[in-house]
């Protein structure tokens, strides 16, 4: 298996088809003109279905993701100006820079050991312009620790096919880490079948200060942090945070 996303990918679409992407985009594209930035090329960490990408390239920018499942390479969203190739961000090696690095949907939170997260920023500054931007979002050690993951059920369903996922969290508190189980049930409306099956997500949370200085280690300064979307002062009640790197 490449990810964790091998069967989850196939249902990526119905699971997530509530999800704002404009909107996250348009918000993303503000701090990119914000903070100085506003060029054409971005190379995308973690790019999925190409979801963003859709709304990025409408915003005039051009754009190269990296995907480590094959999988979502291959059912990725045809675009123009969006590119795609299977690689693994802590490692890849493109021999180009762009004017900024994203990574969005939580990727980094993917990122469970020290030397995985500072291989990501490491990488980053790799293919950055100096002054070029890396920008994403993660979720906020404080909040978690506050509020405290919980087991969730979410139902989704087309003509094809109904799926029930259960997101079961376990919590590594000296890990800054939680692993959530995720449980499928998926139904065939046609012949009324039924096939399950059973993912885990080993997913770290992070809090600002080894954030920043996992940055400094990789020659960027940390030049933004708040709510992912809200742009609100992060507290205890931020789950989603959103950073802004600048390469020295």
């Amino acid at each position: 298996m490449n990810s964790v996303f091998k069967k989850y990918g196939d249902y990526y679409n119905l699971l997530y088809q509530d999800k704002d992407y404009e909107g996250e985009v348009n918000y993303i594209d503000k701090l990119i003109t914000n903070f100085g930035q506003k060029k054409n090329e971005l190379l995308e960490f973690g790019s999925g279905l190409g979801d963003h990408v859709i709304f990025l390239t409408k915003h005039g920018y051009v754009v190269h993701g990296i995907e480590r499942s094959l999988e979502m390479v291959a059912l990725s969203k045809k675009s123009k100006g969006f590119t795609c190739e299977h690689g693994d961000i802590t490692k890849i090696n493109l021999g180009r820079s762009y004017d900024c690095v994203l990574s969005l949907f939580h990727v980094v939170n993917y990122q469970i050991t020290n030397q995985q997260i500072n291989s990501v920023f490491a990488n980053a500054a790799s293919h950055l312009n100096k002054g070029g931007l890396f920008i994403f979002d993660f979720w906020y050690s404080p909040a978690v620790y506050a509020q405290k993951p919980i087991l969730r059920l979410k139902r989704v369903s087309n003509k094809i096919v109904k799926v029930t996922r259960i997101a079961e969290p376990i919590i590594y508190s000296n890990d800054n880490r939680v692993d959530i189980i995720y449980t499928f049930f998926l139904e065939d409306l046609i012949t009324g079948s039924i096939h399950t099956f059973e993912e885990i997500h080993p997913l770290r949370h992070f809090n600002l200060l080894e954030l920043d200085k996992c940055g400094a280690n990789n020659n960027f300064e940390l030049i933004n942090s708040e709510e992912f979307m809200t742009s609100a002062k992060l507290s205890e009640q931020t789950w989603s945070a959103c950073v802004v790197f600048r390469k020295i």
